[in-house]
């Protein structure tokens, strides 16, 4: 699913940055396709607690990223590359909770964590290996190598997922429901009222919309401004940053399904919300070829941490509640709007200030994250521990 769910993903800025787009523009479209996710993740996160169909989500959605992504070799024009970004978005938005709802239908509250863990590193490593082969055919064949690629894995995802007997998911698990009564509370808007009833939910969401709202940009403005300047292949370069942050992220992926078990959710997010001030200030001072390394390892850790804590504390905070995949949604709704306003407020800082200055700025607004974190840890370390649960 590497390719499938987000379409060609990181290569976008540097694919439309060759046909003569600035960096404003860039950030712009990728805005749009943000805010059209974060508008489709409730509904979707409570079509996912209904329906029978999981599996299907899955494919039906992954078939219309690869579609989308193929409008872009047809036409670099705005309306079309906005276009290809809004239907990318509302097909990704489904994807995620689609995949922890079957997960958490299949093992159930108990082994969500590990299984979690194992998802996110084999997912991580996934897309290690796609944007190696992106990298690498897009610099032996050219940019539109990289779609055709994406519509191959996006085949060998659909048959993966459709391998999954459909017997084996328990929907009723699946929403948060093993041991508990049907949820009275049912539509769309029950997200956000589970979001406002239950504190640690929307501190959490606070401080992953601050820390969303300066890592959205980092990864493609670090790839345009080190290809701008001459100092990289632009496929090539593209495909190391997202190798390094993807290798790193299985790692980290692994720890924090450990750690969790151990320590708690708290300390797995405390770790990530750190990791990206620090990411900020190294790509503000080096934007060089070898920056990557530092740069994007930082990323892998920020990332790979929150993969697995994120999806593993709304499922213990809302078990029971029969509204676990609208919680996934609601989260991610909030966490969206930092997440979709990052690339065209990075676009047009580096076009004002410079490349320098934006990365400084950007990896402060971490810092808002780590203050809620820390402030209101005496309230969140109690609901992170792994196997609370929050009616």
């Amino acid at each position: 699913m590497a390719d499938m769910q987000a379409g060609i993903g990181p290569f976008l800025g540097v694919f439309l940055q060759q046909r003569g787009w600035q960096t404003g523009p860039i950030g712009t479209v990728m805005t749009a396709g943000g805010i059209a996710g974060m508008a489709m993740t409730v509904p979707a996160g409570a079509f996912i607690d209904h329906t029978p169909h999981k599996r299907w989500v899955v494919v039906i959605t992954g078939i219309c990223t690869v579609l989308a992504s193929f409008l872009l070799l047809w036409s670099q024009s705005f309306a079309v590359v906005a276009g290809s970004q809004v239907a990318t978005a509302i097909a990704g938005a489904a994807i995620g909770p689609a995949v922890a709802g079957i997960t958490l239908g299949v093992v159930r509250q108990r082994g969500f964590n590990a299984q979690n863990g194992r998802n996110q590193a084999w997912n991580h490593a996934g897309n290690m290996v796609g944007a190696g082969l992106s990298g690498w055919l897009g610099w032996r064949f050219g940019m539109p190598a990289i779609f055709f690629l994406a519509a191959a894995f996006g085949v060998l995802a659909i048959a993966s997922v459709l391998s999954i007997p459909e017997r084996a998911i328990d929907h009723r698990a699946a929403r948060g429901l093993e041991h508990h009564d049907q949820a009275q509370a049912n539509g769309q808007a029950e997200g956000f009222r589970e979001l406002l009833r239950h504190k640690p939910l929307m501190i959490l969401a606070a401080a992953l919309a601050c820390f969303h709202l300066g890592n959205g940009a980092m990864l493609p403005l670090y790839g345009m401004a080190v290809v701008g300047m001459g100092k990289g292949d632009p496929a090539m370069f593209t495909a190391t940053t997202v190798m390094v942050a993807q290798a790193v992220m299985i790692v980290a992926s692994l720890v924090a399904m450990k750690l969790a078990q151990g320590r708690g959710y708290w300390l797995v997010l405390l770790v990530s919300f750190a990791a990206l001030p620090l990411r900020g200030v190294l790509a503000g001072t080096f934007i060089e070829h070898w920056g990557v390394w530092p740069v994007q390892a930082l990323d892998g850790i920020g990332a790979g941490l929150q993969s697995v804590a994120v999806p593993g504390l709304i499922a213990c905070l809302l078990d029971g509640t029969g509204r676990v995949n609208v919680g996934q949604g609601a989260v991610m709704t909030v966490q969206g709007v930092g997440a979709s306003l990052s690339p065209a407020i990075g676009g047009w800082l580096a076009q004002m200030l410079g490349y320098h200055a934006t990365f400084l700025i950007l990896g402060g607004f971490a810092l808002v994250s780590l203050a809620l974190w820390i402030g209101f840890a005496a309230t969140l370390r109690p609901a992170c521990a792994v196997g609370d649960r929050r009616p």
